[in-house]
C-alpha cells in the first residue's frame, strides 16, 4: 500500500511541477489551498504551506504574476527570471508532496523530476512567447498567457485530484512539445 501512495505522491509532484513551468505561483497557491483544506497530505517540513499567511501571500503573488503576463514585453522580461523560479517552484512542490520518503530520495527526485520538468516546460513557453512577440509585436502574447494560465490551473487541479492522469498529461505535453520542436527545426 505504501508503494501506491508513493507513486501517487510522485505523480502529484510531477504534475504540479509541470504546472510551475507554465505559471510559477498558480501551482504553489493551489497546493497551499489543497493543504489548507486538507485535500492532500504534504511533507511534515512543508506544513506551513497550508497556513493562512502562506495562502494569502501565494494568492497575491499568483494574481500579480497572472496580470503581469498580460503586459506586452513585460511578459518577456518575466520569462528571463521565470525559468530559474520555475525550477525552484517545481523542486519545492515536488519535495512538499513526497511524504514518508528518505530525504536523499525526496530531494534527488524533487530536483531532477520536479525542477527539471518545470524548467523544460518554462523554457518552451518562453520560446513560444518570444516568437509571438517577434511575429505579432506582442499582441498575440495575451492569447499565449491565457493558455498558459489555464493550463497551469487545470494541471494543478488535475494533479491534486487525479495525480496519475496528471502524470499522463505531462507525458503528453512533452510528446507534443517534442513533435512541434522537431517540426520547427526541419
Amino acid at each position: 500500500m505504501a508503494s501506491i501512495e508513493t507513486l501517487i505522491s510522485i505523480c502529484l509532484g510531477i504534475g504540479l511541477a509541470a504546472s510551475a513551468g507554465f505559471r510559477v505561483f498558480v501551482p504553489l497557491f493551489i497546493l497551499s489551498l489543497a493543504s489548507h483544506l486538507n485535500w492532500i497530505p504534504i511533507n511534515d517540513s512543508w506544513q506551513w504551506l497550508g497556513e493562512m499567511p502562506a495562502l494569502i501571500a501565494l494568492g497575491m503573488a499568483m494574481v500579480f504574476e497572472i496580470l503581469a503576463y498580460y503586459i506586452p514585453f513585460v511578459d518577456n522580461l518575466l520569462d528571463t527570471i521565470a525559468i530559474p523560479l520555475a525550477s525552484i517552484a517545481g523542486t519545492a512542490v515536488m519535495a512538499s508532496t513526497l511524504v514518508d520518503l528518505s530525504p536523499l530520495f525526496t530531494w534527488g527526485l524533487a530536483i531532477i523530476a520536479g525542477g527539471g520538468t518545470a524548467a523544460a516546460i518554462n523554457s518552451a513557453t518562453a520560446a513560444t512567447r518570444i516568437t509571438s512577440s517577434a511575429t505579432t509585436g506582442g499582441i498575440g502574447n495575451s492569447v499565449i498567457s491565457t493558455i498558459e494560465t489555464g493550463t497551469a490551473t487545470v494541471m494543478s487541479f488535475v494533479s491534486i485530484f487525479i495525480p496519475i492522469i496528471a502524470f499522463v498529461l505531462v507525458l503528453f505535453i512533452f510528446f507534443v512539445g517534442l513533435k512541434l520542436f522537431k517540426k520547427i527545426i526541419k
